[in-house]
């Protein structure tokens, strides 16, 4: 057990030193206890992740193939992405703080996570990547759909998502664009999963990090059609109606508890 948890502390320095090393001088961050060095490395690269992702975005869809991908009228205003960029921002402090948590919890051997592929074999792992993210997908909807149904969630933390409801005023900056504690809430199932299921843990901090492309790529309002995968097309209806479509990676939530709205259906009707 002690040989795991040093494994988990060496791979979150090495994380440490990777991005501190290259984005600060070590007289800034060297001196900083081990904790909060997770928190400003979490910080330094989830702003990146999702400046750079945005902006890249943005660019391709709104420039490069204007008019391809969505039609004039659909493109959100600097204005707006702007907004976004500043709600997002505000929240970024507060949202590191879940994967810093969860790495602390890791490190000290409170939750299931173990840290080589060859401690459980490639089958399990596979196994239990599964499992981790059924649990991940049942929470995210249930936890969104609580944020709607609850009236003082909403009015005081989803709102302030919500307030993107059309095509242009969506954009992939919108993804994160959350009030902070409503952002983290969603993320939660993330980190509850860790005590059901035995989970690797670079896989977990590696699917944590890919929320911030996955929430971008879902406000784009470009329909993948891609089945099962929940895509911009599910989630604009969603922004549209607020009584739909509140799974994160698939359908199949919304399919069960009977909430599922299919954006070629609505296409057919108004045709």
């Amino acid at each position: 057990m002690e040989d795991q948890l040093r494994l988990f502390v060496e791979e979150t320095s090495w994380y440490n030193d990777l991005v501190l090393g290259a984005m600060l001088p070590e007289k800034w961050w060297a001196p900083l206890p081990h904790f909060y060095r997770g928190w400003l490395r979490n910080y330094i690269g989830g702003t990146l992740l999702y400046m750079v992702s945005g902006i890249l975005w943005c660019f391709y869809i709104y420039y490069l193939k204007r008019n391809v991908y969505l039609p004039k009228d659909a493109i959100p205003t600097r204005k707006a992405m702007l907004l976004q960029i500043k709600v997002a921002m505000k929240a970024m402090p507060w949202y590191c703080a879940l994967p810093t948590i969860s790495e602390y919890m890791i490190e000290h051997g409170w939750t299931k996570c173990f840290p080589r592929i060859s401690d459980v074999g490639f089958a399990q792992y596979l196994s239990y990547i599964c499992v981790y993210l059924i649990i991940v997908e049942f929470g995210i909807y249930w936890m969104h759909r609580e944020l709607h149904d609850i009236k003082p969630l909403y009015k005081y933390l989803h709102a302030t998502h919500h307030i993107y409801n059309k095509q242009n005023t969506l954009s992939p900056f919108a993804g994160l664009a959350f009030h902070p504690l409503d952002g983290i809430l969603q993320a939660v199932p993330h980190v509850v999963a860790l005590f059901l299921v035995p989970m690797h843990f670079t896989a977990h901090i590696a699917l944590l990090f890919l929320e911030a492309l996955w929430t971008a790529n879902i406000h784009d309002c470009i329909h993948g059609q891609v089945w099962p995968v929940m895509g911009a097309g599910y989630h604009t209806i969603h922004h549209t109606t607020y009584r739909h479509n509140y799974g994160h990676y698939t359908i199949w939530m919304d399919w069960m508890f009977g909430t599922l709205r299919d954006p070629l259906e609505d296409d057919a009707k108004k045709i």
